[in-house]
């Protein structure tokens, strides 16, 4: 396992292996955890080799606190990745490696996705991912690419920014990874404390009761039940909840026959803000 800094060098390792290996990438933010782990073990099977990047991007950071306090161990990642084996590939720029001098994102219409539930409250978010997931593509030239579930709306734009930007990657969406207790799995678990880890619990089985009365209740009496739930909690705040089309991402008011839906949440455990989302049909 080797660990890059640059892309010259990178290049250099992947270029001949083109024509006769399939290549998986993970892109990441490090502070691995199992979530990651899933992510590059799915992408081990499908692959002949395997690059993981590890970059805190800050394009799409709206927030300058959370980019200071977004946890970076780099050996902690690279030791838990050689766990996995041999046929993994790190790539942990410095920003000026990707963005040149001028470090700024690309306007993006995602025909609407990019609106919705996390693009209503972090503005500019998306276009910060689709820029950096371009240079990156752009950079690996992957045959395939993973992606976690628990951004679910994410996953949706990655597959959007494909067909805009004509790129020949495979993105492969893997389910939510979560801890026993039901917790979906995030670099910002780290920084909760105990109290609010426990607390936490509540998003995933308040999500599971939700799927559980999604056939026999309407989306307006889940939603003030939702509402309901968090107002009794004093540790957690909840940000949004919403019902939405898995595939155009719109908040739906009313069921339709013979369409997807899936409940997307976000909560502050104080200052820390936690997203899950569960498919309901």
């Amino acid at each position: 396992m080797s660990v890059y800094t640059n892309r010259e060098s990178l290049l250099a390792t992947l270029k001949p292996w083109r024509k006769t290996k399939t290549i998986g990438f993970v892109p990441t933010m490090g502070a691995l955890h199992q979530g990651h782990l899933t992510l590059v073990n799915a992408a081990l099977k499908e692959n002949d080799c395997v690059v993981v990047s590890i970059f805190v991007n800050p394009t799409q950071f709206n927030n300058a606190e959370d980019l200071d306090k977004y946890p970076r161990n780099l050996d902690t990642d690279v030791a838990l990745l050689k766990s996995l084996g041999e046929n993994i590939i790190i790539y942990a720029p410095e920003a000026s490696d990707l963005y040149g001098d001028e470090i700024t994102a690309t306007d993006y219409d995602f025909q609407g996705l990019e609106h919705e539930m996390e693009g209503k409250h972090r503005e500019g978010h998306f276009n910060g991912v689709g820029t950096i997931l371009n240079i990156f593509f752009r950079i690996v030239e992957p045959d395939n690419a993973y992606f976690g579930e628990k951004d679910f709306q994410q996953l949706q734009i990655v597959k959007k920014l494909v067909e805009i930007e004509n790129l020949s990657v495979n993105i492969v969406g893997v389910p939510i990874v979560r801890e026993e207790s039901g917790l979906a799995l995030s670099s910002r678990n780290e920084r909760l404390t105990e109290t609010q880890r426990e607390e936490a619990v509540l998003i995933s089985k308040t999500l599971k009761k939700v799927k559980q009365q999604y056939s026999s209740h309407t989306i307006s009496e889940l939603n003030r039940f939702v509402k309901e739930t968090f107002d009794k909690n004093d540790q957690l705040a909840l940000e949004y909840f919403e019902i939405a089309n898995e595939k155009t991402l719109k908040t739906a008011t009313e069921k339709s026959k013979n369409k997807k839906y899936r409940a997307f949440i976000a909560v502050f455990a104080g200052e820390i803000r936690l997203i899950d989302n569960m498919a309901l049909n």
